[in-house]
């Protein structure tokens, strides 16, 4: 509507901006946060601080020095009186995001979500975000929140909080309806074993799902045994 190219950047208070598009540099791909800005050293790198492979998913780290060698002006210098928290930013070089991605062959970025909510179940381990993803793009759902639900068998299981688009209702239908929906696009252990319908999800100002609640409330929930009745 206003003519004007729009532009996605990824960063953190600690580090600012060092993924994004620029649209007069690269082209963007629909669903790409984009590539490492000119000047940053910007990898995926698994628990031990290593490069992983184009196509495998890891965490986003920012190496201490730029491409020149010098230290990358974007850093923060600590956490406020708790340099524990500071050192635990780092690996070796590597200062830790705490996001997950992926990287193509063009070296572009795609985001898998946090790492605190990733979560294991029967022995697979899930992000939320593209099956959240599947789940908006089916008609009835207008936002979507998946969390693992403690489950004693398969440590977590699947959960999807759905909040439907106008003229849909809550149904035992629709349920079995989005679940195929997931299973015909996703790995078989991905699809959501469990469903909740909710008005709103919880988010934050910025306007990001706030997970963590739903896990806590999950975690509670399985922690109350059910009335007798």
């Amino acid at each position: 509507m206003l003519g004007v190219t729009i532009n996605e950047m990824f960063g953190q208070t600690e580090i600012n901006y060092i993924v994004g598009n620029s649209h007069t540099l690269w082209p963007a791909k629909p669903g790409s946060i984009g590539r490492p800005y000119p000047g940053h050293k910007v990898g995926i790198i698994d628990g031990a601080g290593n490069e992983v492979p184009a196509g495998e998913a890891g965490e986003v780290a920012v190496h201490r020095t730029d491409i020149h060698g010098t230290p990358d002006p974007v850093f923060f210098l600590e956490y406020w009186k708790n340099p524990e928290a500071t050192q635990n930013k780092y690996t070796g070089n590597w200062c830790r995001t705490g996001d997950l991605a992926k990287k193509d062959e063009d070296g572009c970025f795609w985001y898998q979500g946090r790492a605190d909510d990733m979560f294991k179940s029967a022995g697979y381990r899930i992000g939320p975000s593209e099956i959240e993803n599947c789940l908006v793009k089916h008609e009835a759902v207008a936002n979507a929140a998946v969390v693992g639900s403690p489950d004693p068998e398969r440590t977590n299981i699947v959960k999807a909080f759905i909040v439907l688009t106008p003229g849909h209702n809550p149904s035992v239908e629709l349920e079995a309806e989005l679940r195929a929906h997931v299973r015909g696009k996703l790995a078989p252990y991905e699809y959501p074993k469990e469903i909740e319908f909710i008005d709103a999800l919880p988010m934050t100002t910025t306007g990001k799902v706030q997970r963590r609640v739903l896990r806590l409330q999950e975690e509670e929930r399985k922690k109350t045994p059910p009335e007798r009745k």
